[in-house]
């Protein structure tokens, strides 16, 4: 079974190709980029995932040496995500699988983090740290569903990342850069927000903020956020861990591609006797293949395909989604 996965819920259009044993064949994306200093404007983000959608399929199909007649099924990221991206990718892959005759699967954006990082590393069944633009959740499976444990109370790692790195005048996507200017900085203190088992991030994007335009270097504040948002989200996997009993721990989404962000959890599993493991870059970020992974191992347990008129869900929450795959 060959799978294609179509990926648009927020800048990036992907396209993803797999085999049911878990082989990407392929896997293709095109970024949209805002003008300097913006973040995502989603009708822009729309206009060009409507523009490369047909090149970025034609890339994905040449990389992975079939045609579109090769096609088993499709699948496409539903929700959650920015309303009009989610209809460019809707409305291209409804439009394929009617052309095709084939089933349509639609995917849980979040859940597939955790399946191409499941699929990717190894893990069995970990305790899931996601942290990316718009996401920031602890989240680990129980009876029939992945559950949260704990999760941002306002904006996600990711966004707080890039909020800051817009008020420091830095070129998109920010963080990588700041976890360059990071590792040349020094702690100069920092809010430290974890109520319970969830978080907060924007009160201490606004006090970093605060502290660059007071004369604070920009490699120690660089530095400081990270070390706040990055052990806070460390405490709660903790927690997370003792309370569940696993003994594994998954870094997926954007964000777990920062090492420091990694060498803080690894450092906390070794203390626990507990494994700790990063999906590979290339599918940290929103890719196709991660919604061609999880649009197999839906269809293969008896998820319907979408109908002629399928929706898109913006909202719809990581523990909203049955996942029937881990009850076997």
């Amino acid at each position: 079974m060959i799978c294609a996965g179509i990926e648009t819920t927020a800048h990036t259009f992907g396209v993803g190709i797999c085999d049911e044993n878990g082989n990407i064949l392929a896997n293709v994306r095109d970024t949209y980029k805002p003008k300097a200093g913006w973040g995502i404007v989603p009708m822009q983000a729309r206009k060009h995932h409507e523009d490369v959608a047909e090149s970025v399929m034609g890339q994905a199909l040449s990389e992975a040496g079939i045609s579109e007649r090769d096609i088993d099924a499709l699948a496409v990221s539903q929700g959650p995500g920015l309303p009009p991206c989610l209809y460019a990718g809707m409305n291209y892959s409804a439009e394929l699988s009617a052309k095709l005759k084939k089933p349509l699967m639609g995917v849980n954006h979040c859940v597939a983090h955790i399946e191409i990082g499941r699929l990717m590393t190894k893990l069995k069944d970990p305790v899931t740290l996601y942290v990316s633009g718009a996401n920031t959740q602890i989240i680990a499976y129980t009876a029939g569903r992945y559950r949260i444990f704990g999760e941002t109370q306002d904006i996600g790692i990711g966004n707080a990342l890039d909020k800051f790195g817009r008020a420091a005048g830095l070129q998109f996507p920010h963080g990588p850069k700041i976890e360059e200017l990071a590792a040349k900085g020094r702690w100069t203190g920092m809010p430290y927000v974890v109520k319970g088992m969830d978080l907060s991030f924007s009160g201490i994007v606004t006090e970093a903020a605060k502290k660059l335009n007071s004369g604070e270097p920009l490699n120690d504040v660089c530095f400081s956020l990270q070390e706040s948002m990055f052990s806070m989200v460390t405490e709660v996997i903790e927690r997370a861990l003792a309370h569940t009993g696993k003994s594994e721990v998954l870094l997926t989404g954007g964000v777990a591609a920062n090492k420091r962000l990694q060498e803080m959890i690894g450092i906390m599993c070794s203390e626990r006797g507990a494994k700790s493991a990063a999906v590979p870059l290339e599918y940290s970020g929103d890719n196709g293949a991660m919604i061609a992974w999880t649009g197999i191992l839906a269809h293969k347990n008896g998820q319907k395909p979408l109908g002629s008129e399928p929706e898109v869900l913006p909202r719809w929450r990581t523990d909203e989604s049955e996942i029937p795959w881990m009850q076997r």
